[in-house]
Order: C-alpha cells, then structure tokens, then sequence
C-alpha cells in the first residue's frame, strides 16, 4: 500500500484572484488537452473547483459575462474529463448559472450545451431542494 507525502504545493488556497486567473486561462484553452493545465495545477485546482458557492459568486463579481461563460463551460468538461473535480450538486456551475441569469446575461443556448456535455444530473440549476 503507498502512503501519499505532504506536498504543500497543493495546499488549498482559495479563490484568489490568482487561482481565478488560471481557471480563467484554462477556460480560454477548452479545445487543449487538460485546457492546458499541467498535472500539478489539475491536481491543485480540482478541490478549489469545488469551493463554496459564496466563494464563487466573489470570484466571479469582477469578471466580464464572457468570461464567466467560459467558467462554466470549463468547470463543466473538467468535471468530466479531470480526475477529482466531479462535484455533482454542488458544481460552481450551478453558482455561474445563477450569476450569468442575475445579469440578464445567460446564452439561450448555454443549458442544452451543458445538457449535451455533462451527466451530472444536477446541471446547469443544481438539486431541488437547493431551491426550496
């Protein structure tokens, strides 16, 4: 049996603005293979993916619709396509959603593109009882 080190490298540092800017580049590289994230950084990004909703709703405050657009897409196919960055009902997605709607700046085509890339269940409104 391997016993995991310590590696402080992949201590979770929140949302920072810096950590923002990355999952922003990778957003930017949706066609790269890993969106252009390098082993170390999916490993360090996939638990900050599943940060808390408030902690998403701040990060994304400042940034341009497009952008968040692209946050959601990302965070959608990397829930899919990366090791340990499934968060089912409590995907930022939801939280991008959300955000992109309180603008008034949601794509009439943003849901069925979820729906076709995703088998999360709990894409792109998050669980019922969330809402209840």
């Amino acid at each position: 049996m391997a016993v995991d080190s310590f590696d402080p490298t992949l201590m979770q540092t929140g949302l920072t603005p810096e950590v923002v800017a990355q999952f922003v580049a990778a957003a930017q590289s949706l066609e790269a293979p890993q969106f252009g994230l390098d082993e170390l950084s999916i490993k360090r990004l996939g638990p900050l993916a599943r940060s808390d909703a408030g902690d998403w709703r701040a990060a994304v405050a400042d940034l341009e619709d497009g952008q968040v657009v692209q946050l959601a897409k990302l965070l959608t196919l990397a829930e899919q396509q990366l090791t340990g960055w499934d968060s089912g009902a409590k995907s930022p997605v939801v939280v991008l959603v959300r955000e992109l709607k309180a603008r008034s700046a949601y794509p009439d085509d943003l849901t069925a593109w979820i729906k076709a890339n995703t088998d999360n269940r709990f894409l792109p409104h998050g669980s019922l009882m969330d809402r209840l």
